[in-house]
This record gives structure tokens, C-alpha cells and sequence, in this order.
């Protein structure tokens, strides 16, 4: 347990604490209109050691600030070792943080996260990833003006103050860009028969059928895909079919919102995912599906008409010859199919300039 003043930082491992570290989101963003509660069932299983395959390599301590028995600050310190293992960097990171606007709530918080890592021997401490960048990561900095699309992440804008404050310096940028329509861009337009006639390649949504083998070709991809990225960690198999459990309901609802890109040997040389845009649907329901959220959530659903792209990528040897041109135009086409008007295109890391 660490002090500052009159300021306690305590593990929020009881169930009484843990409820503190749930519920504190509620006050901080209560006059706030574009905050999406996440789920609170999800929250529960992210951080349920038996429930999320995070925990079967990697380590975390959630912790609450209370001062006089209210909770005004939270944190999570992560021992990821899969991170270590991968990148043979001595990092751990800090993650789900929120905080009341108070430089010393918020050193308090970031302390206690460092000194539980450096007490595991790591001698860096990053973040905001909740737990790492294949879940949720960064801090907003810029884009206060409307909601976050979903899987993006949101808070203050006095955060970046704090966060700095406490001694911080930003490690990497992640951009991304909103178009506010549907109208695929010219030049691309222009390329695309040009492009098709010497690509040898296709491209084909998601095969409800084969779900199973549709996995094995997404984590083969991706893990081969984005293996030289910035802060990139490897999913497991767990973790993978972990997510598709996340996001097999939407994707079997809509399975053009997965596109994959095939050689002349029918082999996946890369994948999109794009999602409809369900935060414009879990605004009401404030984390909670019960007793009327579920409610709330069914009928706002069908008047979704925002996507984000959140994943595209081809494996290196494939790179620079045009195939993220005819996957981007799929997803024009798809989208606008599905009704889509505007989408989110990230993140994106900032020296990647082919994909900016």
C-alpha cells in the first residue's frame, strides 16, 4: 500500500475494492455525454484470472485511490510477459488509469503501478494499455468532440496533463482518421481495374461455415502481418478465439466485416476487420445490459451507420504492390452495402506513412 498525504492506494483485489474500481468511471465521466460505459460484465472477465487468457502468461494488479472513503483515482500494473519475452525489453505497463483532475491523485497512482513492476525487475514503465495493443492502448490526446468508436479508447483531456506531470514522455503516436462519408477516394477508384488486372490475387469475406479454420488463417496472418510493429506481442491461440467468442455475434451477423486476400494458391496473404460501430448503440445503456440496457442496445443497433476499420495488414512480402488499395475499396463497398455513411480508419502507428 502506498500513501501520499492523505491519499491511500490499496489493492483492489477484496470485492469491495474491486466495486471501487468498477464504479469510479460512473463519476468521473458523469457530466460527460460521449463517454462509453464498457460493458461491466466484460470488465469482470478481463480481469478474472480463470476467465481471460491474458492471465495465462502475463501478471496484473489493479489498485484504487481512496481519500477520506471516497475512491478518486484507479490503475492497473501489467507484467507482460509475452511483451518481455518478444521484444527483450525490461518494459511493464500501466493501464485502465482514471483519475480525478489532481496532480497528486494521479502520481499517487502511476508510483504505486512503477513500484509494483519495479519490484518484478522491470525497469520501464509504459502505457495507457489495457493490457496491451491487441486489446485496448494510448491515451487520447486530441478529438474530444464526439464519442469513441468501438475498442478505441477515450478519457479527459486533462489526462495528458497528468500523465506528463508525473514525469511521462509520449513513447509513440497512434493516429486515426474519420470520414464523415462513404464515397471511396478517386485515385483509388482509378487504380483499382488497373491494379486487379496485374494482382493475382482475390479477396472473399468471412466463411460462416468454416469458423474454426477462418481463426487459424486470421491468427496465422496477423501474428505474421504485424510481427515488426511497434509494441506488437503475438496473440496465443487462446487469446485470439478468445476474441472471436467477443466478436463472434456481430461477425456471423455481418461476415463481410472480415476480408481476406488470397494468392494464385488460395493461400491468406492478408485480412481486414471491420466492425459496425456498437458504441453508437452501448451509449445508453451505461455498461449495463440489465434490466433495460439490452433494450436500449437492440434498438439503437439497427440504426448504426458507423464503422471503424480496426485491423489491415498483409504479410511483408506482399507490401507496396497495391493489395491494401482493393482491400480498402472491399470495405467502401461492403460498408455502404451495410448502410455505413462514416468511419474510423485506426489507429495507426505514426512513422507508418504507407498506411497514412
Amino acid at each position: 500500500m502506498t500513501a501520499s498525504l492523505d491519499i491511500q492506494v490499496v489493492p483492489a483485489d477484496g470485492k469491495k475494492e474491486f466495486r471501487r474500481f468498477l464504479d469510479l468511471p460512473y463519476r468521473i465521466y458523469e457530466e460527460d455525454p460521449n463517454w462509453v460505459a464498457p460493458l461491466l460484465r466484460d470488465m469482470k472477465v478481463m480481469f478474472d484470472r480463470e476467465k481471460h487468457p491474458f492471465h495465462q502468461h502475463s501478471d496484473v494488479q489493479p489498485f484504487v485511490a481512496i481519500r477520506g472513503g471516497e475512491t478518486v483515482g484507479r490503475i492497473a500494473a501489467i507484467h507482460n510477459r509475452n511483451h518481455i519475452e518478444y521484444h527483450g525489453e525490461s518494459v511493464g505497463f500501466f493501464g485502465f488509469f482514471e483519475c480525478v483532475d489532481e496532480q497528486k491523485v494521479a502520481n499517487a497512482l502511476l508510483s504505486t503501478a512503477a513500484d509494483w513492476l519495479k519490484d518484478r525487475g522491470l525497469e520501464v514503465i509504459r502505457g495507457p494499455a489495457s493490457f496491451s495493443t491487441n486489446e485496448m492502448a494510448a491515451l487520447l490526446v486530441d478529438g474530444f468532440d464526439r464519442p469513441a468508436t468501438i475498442m478505441m479508447p477515450y478519457n479527459p483531456d486533462y489526462y495528458e496533463d497528468l500523465i506528463a506531470n508525473a514525469g511521462f514522455r509520449a513513447a509513440m503516436d497512434m493516429v486515426a482518421y474519420y470520414l464523415d462519408n462513404n464515397v471511396p477516394p478517386e485515385f483509388l477508384l482509378k487504380r483499382e481495374e488497373r491494379l486487379a488486372k496485374r494482382l493475382n490475387v482475390s479477396l472473399r469475406t468471412l466463411r460462416k461455415e468454416d469458423f474454426s479454420a477462418e481463426l487459424d488463417r486470421v491468427l496465422l496472418v496477423y501474428n505474421k502481418a504485424w510481427e515488426k510493429n511497434w509494441g506488437f506481442v503475438p496473440m496465443t491461440d487462446a487469446e485470439i478465439r478468445f476474441m472471436a467468442d467477443e466478436l463472434k455475434v456481430a461477425v456471423m451477423k455481418d461476415p463481410e466485416q472480415v476480408i481476406f486476400v488470397e494468392n494464385e494458391e488460395g493461400e491468406p496473404i492478408g485480412f481486414a476487420l471491420w466492425l459496425k460501430d456498437y458504441n453508437q448503440a452501448l451509449i445508453k445503456a451505461r455498461g449495463r445490459l440489465f434490466p433495460f440496457g439490452l433494450l436500449k442496445v437492440l434498438r439503437r443497433s439497427k440504426k448504426i451507420d458507423m464503422c471503424r476499420v480496426l485491423t489491415l495488414g498483409l504479410v511483408e512480402e506482399y507490401r507496396g504492390k497495391g493489395i491494401d488499395s482493393l482491400l480498402i475499396l472491399r470495405i467502401f463497398r461492403e460498408g455502404t452495402a451495410k448502410g455505413m455513411s462514416a468511419g474510423e480508419f485506426g489507429w495507426i502507428l505514426e512513422h507508418n506513412y504507407p498506411m497514412r
